[in-house]
């Protein structure tokens, strides 16, 4: 597979050759689909708390007798048809949201991603992606003078420069090779990939 090989000013310079295995896969739409499901769902946290019928602050006195008043009988105004009364099925914040895949379906996942970006001209690839100092601006400027707007920088090792400029920009993220995620990959209009993160997600995925 051959990936387009872009300058710092964002011009085309050739391609590079990257792994079929990772950059040529088939589209798989239910895998890529369960993938990223499995991710969003492992990131929530059981923190919602409802209160049952015990939990409710009420009175155990009795609203109104049983008979003669012609409404319906009543005995609790804890009740769940009671505005203000117990769910009858409370949610829990010990509630399991997790999703099992295993890890030869996440890495053939991750490879379908990955191959349709490329087949759709989204993933490219540039020499190397540094800054010289830790400045917005500076990033800003980079990016915009390589044409993207939506960008997923992907790196090949932590570079702090990179990390502190990028963090207050919306659409911008950088991340390592191994910190790369099937949810950022479709998120992003662009992936940019250093040669070096290349060679790292084909260690990881092939």
């Amino acid at each position: 597979m051959e990936l387009k090989l872009l300058n710092a000013k964002g011009e085309s310079t050739g391609n590079v050759s990257a792994p079929d295995t990772v950059f040529a896969r088939d589209y798989n739409e239910a895998l890529i689909h369960q993938v990223v499901t499995a991710y969003q769902a492992n990131a929530r946290s059981g923190n919602r708390k409802q209160k049952d019928r015990e939990e409710v602050h009420h009175s155990t006195k009795k609203p109104w007798r049983q008979k003669g008043t012609g409404r319906a009988r009543s005995g609790m105004t804890s009740s769940p048809i009671w505005r203000g009364g117990g769910r009858a099925f409370p949610n829990s914040p010990e509630e399991n949201f997790s999703h099992k895949v295993n890890k030869k379906m996440y890495r053939a996942g991750m490879c379908s991603i990955l191959s349709q970006l490329a087949r759709e001209d989204r993933l490219v690839v540039c020499d190397e992606f540094t800054l010289d100092a830790p400045k917005t601006k500076l990033f800003a400027q980079k990016i915009k003078g390589m044409g993207f707007e939506s960008v997923l920088v992907i790196t090949d090792g932590a570079d702090e420069n990179l990390y502190l400029a990028s963090r207050n920009l919306l659409h911008v993220a950088v991340v390592e090779a191994k910190h790369a995620d099937p949810v950022s990959l479709v998120h992003f209009d662009k992936v940019l990939m250093t040669k070096a993160a290349v060679e790292t997600m084909k260690e990881i995925l092939a």
